[in-house]
Order: structure tokens, then sequence, then C-alpha cells
């Protein structure tokens, strides 16, 4: 299958971002890409304030616009992620939908684990606005079973090893990651998380400033279950295609077997974390 990642410089103007996906969105088509996928917040990009204003039900024209190209283009697209409003909850989602050929849904993934942090002196709390999912998933795109995360999930191992050992052969990551976290984390999570699942990884970034005081740090990648960097981005709105070859896949698992070498009976959670 022939994969591409969309890398963007969203703001906090819709239109002028949905605009540029369709343009790259296109332009992965074009280049062959059955599967193409877009970054977090590809829509929209903004404070809290902006994501509250320009949250979205599913059915809004952000992914109704992603379907569209998908029918048109005759592609899987991962629509990365929106601030989706979902009828009940008070706090907004951070939803990724992977939408096949024909324009409907496949699956949507609500993000687990929210990004309270502070970077730098700059503090980020997704769960003021947000709240985290409760499922993990997985759903096929065409031969290839595709297990969905979002940015922040990057750094919990366990999502992407309970993903692989449900099936997964590619793993997408729409991401916004800071400037600060990214030089220094980005590669190498994203490397370890392919090799220890022994998993396609598919890595879509955010590039660029961003109101309020949001620095993506870009550097989308497709990395392959060897842990070899397919595609690099460089620094700019752009596209990059790899062909992920399974039959690869298949014999890294079936010569260095970690996956079917596990012992579960003998893992066991601490009774107390400490963190």
């Amino acid at each position: 299958m022939r994969v591409a990642a969309v890398q963007l410089n969203s703001q906090d103007d819709k239109q002028r971002n949905l605009e540029r996906a369709e343009r790259l969105v296109r332009a992965a088509a074009a280049d062959g890409a059955e599967l193409v996928c877009l970054p977090e917040k590809w829509n929209l990009l903004g404070g809290p304030e902006a994501l509250l204003a320009g949250a979205e039900p599913l059915e809004g024209p952000s992914l109704s616009a992603a379907r569209g190209w998908a029918r048109e283009l005759g592609i899987h697209l991962v629509a990365g992620s929106i601030a989706e409003r979902a009828a009940g909850h008070e706090r907004l989602f951070n939803t990724s939908v992977l939408i096949g050929p024909d324009g409907e849904d496949v699956a949507a993934y609500r993000k687990i684990h929210m990004f309270d942090v502070e970077v730098e002196g700059v503090t980020y709390r997704e769960s003021a606005t947000e709240q985290g999912g409760e499922e993990i998933v997985t759903a096929p795109a065409g031969e290839v079973e595709v297990g969905m995360t979002v940015c922040y999930d990057l750094r919990f191992p366990e999502l992407y090893r309970i993903l692989a050992l449900r099936g997964a052969e590619l793993i997408t990551v729409p991401s916004a990651f800071t400037v600060p976290t990214g030089r220094a984390h980005w590669d190498v999570l994203l490397r370890a998380r392919a090799i220890e699942d022994q998993v396609f990884v598919l890595a879509a970034g955010q590039i660029g400033i961003a109101p309020p005081h949001y620095e993506s740090f870009g550097h989308s990648s497709i990395v392959d279950p060897w842990g070899a960097v397919l595609a690099l981005a460089p620094d700019e709105e752009c596209i990059v295609v790899a062909d992920l070859d399974l039959a690869e896949q298949r014999q890294v698992r079936e010569k260095l077997p970690s996956l079917a070498n596990r012992r579960p009976e003998a893992y066991r959670w601490p009774q107390e974390v400490v963190a």
C-alpha cells in the first residue's frame, strides 16, 4: 500500500485550513497514495476559545468535506483529528475519523490521553476543554488493519501494544507536537513504537506557528517495522509518501517474533503507581 502524510500549518481560520488540506490531499492522491493521513486539528488549530467556538459534530462541514475528497479521489483518508462537539458532553473530544473510498466513515477514535503538561514555561491543559475517549480502535483500510492514535498517545506504549495485538499493521499518529518535545523525542518515539510493535507508523504533523502560542515541530514521518524512516518531511507544508511492504513486515515478525514471545501471564500491573 502506498501511503501519505500531510503536513500543515493550520491556523484559527477554518476555511483557509480546509483549502490547504484539500490541495495537499489531492496532491497525495495524484502521487498514488491509497491512504492519506491529515494532522491533528487540521481544520482548526487555536486556543481553547477558538476550539470551543469552532468545534463540530462528526456530521459537520469539515468531515463532510473530507468525506467528499475521499469519495472523489477513491482513497482511504484519516481525517487527522478535529475538536468534536458530541451531544450530551460538556467538553469536546479530540477525534480522528477513518473514511473509506466510498466516502463513508469506517471508524472514529477519540484521543484517550489528555495533553496536560508544562513545556519550557508554557502550560497546556487539554483537559480544560476536552475529555479523553475510552475506546481503543482498529479498523480495516483495504487489506491493511489500521490502529488509530492522536499525538500525545505516542508516549503510552501500552496503547500501541494493544493495537498491535488486535492486528494493527499500520498505526496512524496525527499530531501537533511542540517544538521542544518534538526536537527531543519525536523521532525516537515514532521509531520505538514501530520497532516494539513491528508496525508501520504514519505520523502527520502540524508545522510552524499558530495562535495563541503554539509552535509545532513538523517532521511528518513514515516509519517501517524495523525502525527505518521511509519518508521525512522538510520544514514546510507538504506531503510525504512511501510504499509499505507488508510481506517484509511479515518476515520481520517471523524472524524476530517478539510479539509471539510475550508472556502475559508473567505481567502484573503495580497495585500503586508512583507518579
